[in-house]
């Protein structure tokens, strides 16, 4: 969830160079952003705050040179700042593992894929709109790639909670099930490749959970690279 949207971005619209600035703040930011979350769930015990100083200021000093290079990125602040206060509210709250929290660390992550497109070759060549000051938000193109991955990452957090946290909760594997059938629905009339997969995705998320509801979590999580690998193929070849 944290490459995938910004390398389909970025191939999609074209590699350069920022591309690489971008992604390391993005991930040193997260990795900030995760340590911030521990510290708020541990009520700011002292000794979790080391990791969220250094993270802080790695990211700070990393996002002030992407500026120097496209200050316009600026403009997707006022998007990302509440998804971000809202998650760490959640994680104050330890509430970091609800559905809520969920949805909005992967309407942040979808995002990302809307961001990276703006920085490609292909970036500035898209008509303006209401949303021309934000890098990459005026082509429909990249808005589709980001709806498809928020498809794929929503439906995955209700799959993985099927396997894990909630196995065995009947109410959950019903929502995972109808959830990825509604996708494949919206789906196949825009791409009869990612309608295949996601009818895969939605057969996984209905046998799997009662066929084999004792894999492991490591399981679990090379099942989701290898479906983000064929997503991020098929995303791409659209």
């Amino acid at each position: 969830m944290l490459v995938l949207p910004p390398a389909v971005g970025a191939i999609a619209s074209g590699i350069t160079w920022p591309h690489l600035l971008l992604l390391a703040v993005w991930i040193v930011g997260y990795l900030g952003f995760f340590a911030a979350g521990l510290w708020l769930k541990s009520r700011r015990r002292p000794r979790y705050w080391p990791p969220v100083r250094a993270y802080g200021i790695a990211t700070v000093v990393l996002g002030v040179a992407l500026l120097a290079v496209h200050p316009t990125l600026a403009w997707w602040a006022p998007v990302f700042a509440p998804l971000l206060a809202a998650s760490l509210w959640f994680s104050a709250r330890r509430a970091d593992r609800s559905l809520a929290n969920d949805a909005v660390t992967v309407l942040a992550a979808s995002l990302m894929t809307v961001v990276a497109w703006g920085l490609g070759t292909a970036g500035g060549a898209t008509a303006s709109g209401p949303f021309e000051r934000l890098p990459g938000a005026t082509s429909p193109h990249a808005w589709l790639l980001a709806a498809v991955l928020l498809a794929y990452f929503a439906g995955t957090v209700l799959y993985v909670k099927t396997m894990i946290r909630e196995r065995g909760n009947r109410r959950m594997w019903w929502a995972s099930v109808g959830y990825h059938v509604a996708v494949v629905v919206a789906v196949v009339p825009v791409s009869l490749p990612l309608g295949a997969l996601f009818a895969l995705l939605a057969i996984r998320a209905a046998i799997v959970p009662r066929r084999w509801p004792s894999l492991s979590p490591k399981a679990v999580g090379l099942g989701e690279v290898v479906a983000s690998v064929a997503l991020g193929v098929l995303a791409l070849a659209h």
